[in-house]
């Protein structure tokens, strides 16, 4: 039966790895975030097209999002937040626009 503590010959300790595996569930978590608010801006920006078929602005949208998306990928500061507010606006101008 294999042992827990050795991989291959090497010893091997659990703890050795546990600020690596915090600092990369912190990123997927931090991409899951940004990719499902800059999915709903896409999503947002469909719906503006097709209702008010205004493809342009959904275009501007789609583009705008990415564009946070990228923004909040490279500052972990500003993070979802910057899609978010791409959301918003987007839901503002599908209600209202």
């Amino acid at each position: 039966m294999a042992d827990t503590k050795t991989v291959s010959g090497l010893n091997y300790s659990p703890a050795m790895d546990q600020k690596t595996h915090e600092q990369t569930y912190r990123g997927f978590v931090r991409f899951v975030e940004i990719g499902t608010t800059v999915v709903i801006c896409w999503v947002l920006a469909l719906a503006i097209g097709g209702v008010h078929e205004a493809w342009l602005t959904a275009i501007f949208g789609v583009i705008v999002s990415g564009a946070a998306g990228a923004l909040g990928a490279l500052s972990p500061a500003i993070g979802w937040k910057a899609p978010t507010a791409v959301a918003v606006l987007l839901l503002l101008y599908l209600f209202f626009g």
